[in-house]
């Protein structure tokens, strides 16, 4: 059978729907979160942008309200990286992910010597049973236990192999810089189960983020071999060829707005998935724009969308009570395309600095 082909603007627009960025939507957070499978949260501060370019009306307090009321948890999930979650899928999907934390491990190399994780994990249990911790207190305390083994290798072995989340607070952005971490059966009142979970979590993905290719959903998860996962779903997915001969894959009734589709001007915070969720990422952006997303240090910069496509990044800079959102683009921007950018940010920085009394927008040249 012969798959259905798909245009480039086809897939963004599809993304774009899947993602609530064709227009924001009225939904709870947690809901928004569940519906995304997950927003990268390696700070704390994004999660809250980026439900604010998604959902109608979002305050501050609706996400603080959630983590507070245990709805929505801060936890180490796809790629080994801090996801905001909805609770209920933490705790479906930990277990799958646990062999790519395991593998993550190898990361440390050498640091790893003469350490036995089977005896260090049950230790590291132990001492989160007694009390929430940060990190800087656990490795000093299995340091304590554990003399001959690097303490940065006995903290990383508690963070991957233990099913943990983050302590909320009352800090503005729901989190100190250093959080307390907690054992996850405890905050949230029942353990993972044990039996993994990869076909239901393959197609969350495509929900969130199809129609897309197993070197897509590998890219977003971290797990490997998605393909055999995939190919055992086909009778209940339909497959497309996009415009350079992929097979996506994608759930039959999933939304997929004509390729015609306005898609308006709007602004996404660090590491936002939408930006790292594929192996193909030109459905989003331009392989000649990619290399710009991306810091040395790895940190993924905040971008803007033009017609649905990044065309540049942005930062804010709070100086006294100015508050200034900084356009930077890949190109010159279309005509039309700076007004309601502005507009836009506008909007954005009455959300973060609501009591800034001077808010500016401006565009560096290309």
């Amino acid at each position: 059978m012969t798959n259905d082909p798909i245009s480039l603007r086809a897939l963004n627009r599809a993304t774009l729907a899947r993602q609530a960025l064709l227009a924001r939507e009225e939904i709870s957070v947690t809901e928004m979160v569940r519906r995304l499978c997950g927003m990268q949260a390696q700070e704390p501060k994004p999660p809250f942008l980026g439900l604010w370019t998604r959902v109608r009306g979002f305050r501050a307090e609706d996400l603080h309200t959630a983590l507070n009321e245990r709805t929505l948890v801060r936890a180490t999930m796809m790629r080994g990286t801090l996801h905001l979650m909805a609770a209920a899928d933490y705790l479906s999907f930990r277990t799958t992910m646990q062999p790519m934390l395991d593998a993550g491990l190898k990361v440390l190399g050498d640091r790893t010597k003469g350490m036995d994780r089977e005896a260090v994990l049950p230790v590291a249990r132990a001492l989160f049973e007694e009390s929430p911790r940060t990190f800087t207190e656990m490795r000093s305390l299995l340091q304590a236990e554990f003399p001959d083994v690097n303490e940065r290798a006995l903290g990383f072995a508690a963070r991957m192999c233990l099913p943990l989340v983050m302590v909320p607070t009352e800090d503005r952005w729901g989190f100190p810089r250093t959080a307390r971490f907690t054992l996850a059966d405890g905050w949230l009142g029942a353990p993972p189960p044990e039996s993994p979970a990869v076909a239901e979590l393959v197609l969350r993905y495509l929900a969130a983020f199809g129609p897309a290719s197993a070197a897509d959903a590998q890219a977003w998860s971290g797990l490997p071999a998605l393909a055999e996962v995939l190919d055992g779903l086909r009778p209940r997915l339909r497959a497309f060829s996009d415009e350079r001969g992929r097979e996506l894959f994608d759930l039959p009734d999933a939304p997929r707005p004509d390729e015609a589709t306005p898609a308006p001007a709007r602004f996404l915070p660090e590491f936002d998935n939408l930006v790292l969720a594929h192996s193909d990422r030109t459905r989003v952006i331009s392989d000649e724009h990619r290399p710009g997303l991306t810091t040395k240090n790895l940190r993924v910069r905040a971008t803007f969308l033009w017609d649905g496509f990044a065309l540049g990044t942005w930062e804010m800079e709070r100086k006294r009570k100015t508050a200034t959102l900084r356009l930077r683009p890949f190109e010159p921007l279309p005509r039309g395309a700076l007004k309601e950018l502005t507009a836009e940010a506008e909007s954005l920085l009455s959300f973060t600095d609501p009591d800034a009394t001077d808010l500016q927008v401006t565009a560096e040249p290309v």
